[in-house]
């Protein structure tokens, strides 16, 4: 079977010194179930072995063998690998998905596409079934790792394929609006890119809304639609993160490091990050002086 092949190659070299040959693809092998609060980034992540669950906002996406996750926008996420463990490690397969890569596959292709880009912004993550081309596609790619003649000349070729199975499947709306310099999805990235560039700021949607090219309430809609969240909670989201980022490298002044990231009280810092993330700041601080 095409899964099974997909994960030996994975298994094989998830650690190896070839992992990161391939630009903008990601080979990963987990050994437990941690919960994790990160970043998405604009991927399609594939898995070929253990279910992972992801929440973002108030939506929760689970997806297992055989089965492939698309995130159009870089969102803050938790999520685990359900039951993985050192025996029955999770295994998968990313690529980063590049707007200037999909919009010359648009170009390129003048192959009639749906006129979705200035339609309803689709959720910023999607889960399918992976069509064969698909899973025979990374296969291909991750073959390459043990033919480095051949890598620098076919690993674009079939990043591209890749690509191209996304943007006529099941999820291609997601992905063409990717490529559409003027698509609702578009509007969107950016603003969202704003947000992230200006997290310790605070802002008026109005201002943000203006900055992405559209209406206040279009933005609003729209923001809500791909990221199950206003663009106040995103900030929030951004800011706990990048918080918890400092206490991790060691910074031990938890006041110091709520003003940093844009918080005026340091009540309000410490009440929204036990809620985030289960402990208070002060403790997270301490745990890492240990």
């Amino acid at each position: 079977m095409q899964i099974d092949e997909l994960r030996s190659l994975i298994e094989r070299h998830a650690n190896s010194e070839r992992a990161n040959s391939i630009e903008g693809v990601l080979i990963a092998r987990h050994d437990d179930s941690a919960l994790e609060q990160s970043m998405s980034g604009s991927v399609m992540a594939l898995i070929a072995q253990g279910t992972k669950r992801l929440a973002l906002g108030d939506r929760v996406y689970e997806y297992g063998p055989g089965q492939f996750l698309v995130s159009s926008l870089d969102m803050p996420v938790s999520g685990q690998f359900i039951g993985a463990s050192a025996d029955e490690p999770a295994l998968g397969f990313g690529l980063l998905l590049s707007p200037p890569s999909i919009a010359e596959l648009l170009l390129r292709s003048g192959a009639p596409m749906p006129r979705d880009g200035r339609g309803t912004v689709p959720s910023a993550m999607v889960v399918s079934d992976a069509p064969e081309q698909l899973v025979e596609a990374a296969i291909r790619l991750l073959r390459l790792l043990d033919s480095p003649r051949d890598l620098a000349v076919m690993a674009p070729l079939i990043k591209q394929e890749i690509l191209w199975w996304l943007i006529v499947g099941d999820q291609g709306a997601a992905v063409r609006q990717l490529g559409l310099a003027d698509s609702n999805l578009s509007h969107i990235a950016r603003a969202v890119s704003w947000i992230r560039e200006h997290y310790a700021h605070a802002f008026r949607v109005e201002d943000v809304a203006e900055i992405s090219g559209m209406s206040p309430s279009a933005f609003y809609r729209h923001f809500q639609a791909a990221t199950a969240m206003s663009p106040i909670q995103y900030q929030k989201q951004i800011r706990l993160q990048e918080a918890r980022l400092q206490l991790a490298a060691g910074r031990s002044d938890v006041t110091a490091v709520g003003y940093s990231v844009g918080y005026e009280s340091p009540a309000q810092f410490s009440r929204e990050y036990r809620r985030q993330f289960g402990r208070p700041p002060s403790q997270e601080s301490r745990s890492t002086q240990h």
